[in-house]
């Protein structure tokens, strides 16, 4: 599924053989990828466990690397290894490099050898084992010139309920308060406080950003991401409400018992995903001041799946054989979406992306655009005009149910792409491995939004 950045946003979950040396994980975790590259999906799965063999079987497995494919060109090599520890998984990563882009298979080992996850994110070329090859370190980027690292400091928190506790990050200016405070809610996908995307960082950028302007920021690591062992048995029950909404709440719960907020002004802005769901978002926290809605959909999301697979297979002027297919394979998934009779038994090798049916279902004959129109507070609609996402379309949606509402402003950035970074020509996916930050515009436009309400 995702963040309608459909050439990262990919997640199955399946199991291998036991190891006890970092050689041993290395050697299983690149197997595993090279059996996909070559096709033998067969042996890629041969080593699932049981709820793998439910919810991933071969042909699952072989359509979620076809749509890969399909997004980011033919695999071309491995070119890196890494490992980490996430509690007591040991999470193994596999850099594969695409005609397209460059992706990390991030694959993650249950406690007794089993592989219990496998997301494919964007590459991050960091320090790797000793012999092992790898891209050169990506360096951090210096801050945005609006940001005045002085201006503020940084506290790390956690905040919600067993078992969706979730670590954050609380963003305060040293002087005034009680503050404004702003909530950042993510796109879809696996995603860290930081909305990070390649080596940009987009809510970092507006943390840092909007902090140094006196604006209080919250961002948090995703369930999706943090919790990932809860989903491996969760995943057929997922909806829109675990994956987004109701962590939404949890942050306005948290931040109103904060000394440091001013609980009467907080805020709530969501990017893709998160902007199309602040409709649903809007309506489980009436108190909220008001919203944002950066780059957020307006259309069903598997026809946007659709449209952005088209765009990205025609950016060389031509659908070749292989993408036909896979272009194929697509619009008939949407359709089964657009079935009257899907329901929560239909297999999810039959959908986009593997997402169970429950969450289609959850999202069928969601209007965002047109239940905006129940929110009373005041709401900030941003868009970008480069970007092939979330596209003009959308924004257009926006403004024909909502224009002329006293409590509702637009935004149109000719300039900027899905991150809200100033690009040039036309918008393609490799462009958001290039380093940039958020346009010093679109943070000025919020704070000054925020400061006039």
């Amino acid at each position: 599924m995702n963040r309608l950045m459909l050439f990262i946003f990919l997640s199955v979950m399946f199991a291998t053989t036991v190891f006890a040396e970092p050689t041993a994980l290395q050697k299983n975790a690149e197997e595993f990828v090279d059996r996909m590259a070559k096709g033998d999906f067969t042996a890629a799965v041969s080593n699932f466990d049981a709820a793998m063999t439910q919810a991933m079987p071969a042909p699952a497995l072989k359509k979620t690397w076809d749509d890969l494919v399909v997004q980011c060109g033919p695999f071309q090599k491995r070119t890196g290894f890494r490992t980490e520890k996430f509690q007591q998984y040991d999470i193994a990563y596999v850099t594969c490099q695409f005609e397209k882009a460059a992706l990390d298979a991030k694959i993650v080992f249950s406690p007794d050898g089993k592989i219990s996850g496998l997301f494919f994110v964007p590459a991050t070329a960091v320090n790797t084992p000793a012999g092992v090859s790898s891209q050169p370190a990506a360096a951090e980027l210096p801050p945005a010139k609006y940001v005045k690292p002085d201006s503020f400091t940084e506290k790390e928190v956690t905040f919600g309920k067993d078992p969706w506790v979730l670590p954050g990050t609380l963003t305060i200016p040293k002087t005034g308060g009680p503050f404004a405070v702003i909530i950042l809610v993510h796109g879809s996908g696996p995603n860290d406080r930081d909305e990070t995307l390649g080596p940009n960082k987009p809510f970092k950028d507006l943390a840092w950003g909007l902090a140094s302007k006196g604006i209080a920021v919250f961002r948090y690591d995703k369930r999706t991401l943090h919790c990932q062992a809860q989903f491996v048995k969760d995943c057929n029950d997922l909806t829109v409400r675990q994956e987004t909404v109701d962590d939404a709440a949890a942050a306005v719960e948290f931040l109103s018992a904060n000394p440091d907020i001013n609980k009467q002004r907080i805020f709530i802005l969501g990017h893709s995903l998160g902007g199309m769901l602040i409709p649903k978002i809007a309506a489980e926290n009436k108190s909220t001041a008001g919203f944002v809605i950066m780059a957020g959909l307006t259309r069903p999301l598997e026809d946007s799946v659709l449209e952005q697979m088209k765009y990205i297979a025609m950016l060389d002027g031509k659908i070749d054989p292989e993408e036909r297919k896979g272009l194929a394979k697509i619009q008939k998934q949407v359709q089964t979406v657009k079935n009257p009779s899907l329901s929560k038994d239909t297999p999810n090798d039959q959908l986009p992306f593997n997402s169970p049916a429950g969450y289609w279902l959850d999202l069928r004959n969601y209007n965002p655009a047109v239940e905006a129109k129940t929110i009373t507070q005041p709401i900030l609609i941003l868009q970008g005009q480069r970007e092939y996402q979330v596209t003009m379309d959308d924004f257009n949606r926006w403004k024909k149910e909502l224009d002329g509402k006293p409590n509702v402003e637009f935004k149109l950035y000719p300039d900027l792409n899905h991150l809200f970074i100033s690009g040039k020509d036309k918008c393609r996916p490799e462009e958001y491995m290039t380093p940039g930050h958020v346009a010093d515009e679109v943070v000025n436009d919020i704070v000054a939004w925020i400061k006039k309400d």
